[in-house]
């Protein structure tokens, strides 16, 4: 990887469906070198897919908390994923480091739909408690996946 990769990557971030020339005239390459390095970025595992993203609104989705899930004892991550992948309205989870075990995103209709789901959540058998806050309004939002 050297900067004109990363020139790439910076580039089909804000927009996958970017032309190769387009791409090129911005980094300084011809539209069959980017094509190359597209095509090596992708044979070698660091572009993975090329995607859409869709407002949540759109889906119905526009209720958005963030949970701090608190568990008993010592809970491997793989039995919090396990845990967390029955939930659909889990949007995102990561263990985390400080008094919190992981944090979670969950995406919902409205308030009743978010509580119902926070509380499939709760009532598994490793989770002592949880800490919620909903997002009233997203200033930034990148996605790096």
């Amino acid at each position: 990887m050297d900067n004109l990769d990363y020139g790439i990557l910076d580039l089909l971030r804000q927009n996958s469906r970017a032309g190769y020339g387009d791409i090129g005239d911005r980094i300084g390459l011809s539209a069959s070198a980017v094509k190359r390095r597209v095509d090596r970025l992708v044979a070698d595992g660091v572009i993975r897919a090329f995607t859409i993203q869709v407002d949540p609104k759109v889906d119905g989705l526009a209720t958005e908390a963030w949970v701090e899930l608190f568990c008993r004892g010592t809970v491997a991550p793989e039995e919090l994923k396990r845990i967390l992948q029955g939930v659909p309205e889990v949007v995102d989870a990561s263990t985390v480091t400080g008094s919190a075990d992981a944090v979670v995103l969950l995406r919902s209709r409205d308030i009743p739909s978010l509580e119902d789901a926070l509380e499939k959540v709760r009532v598994a058998p490793s989770v002592d408690h949880t800490r919620s806050a909903i997002v009233l309004s997203r200033l930034i939002h990148r996605n790096y996946d």
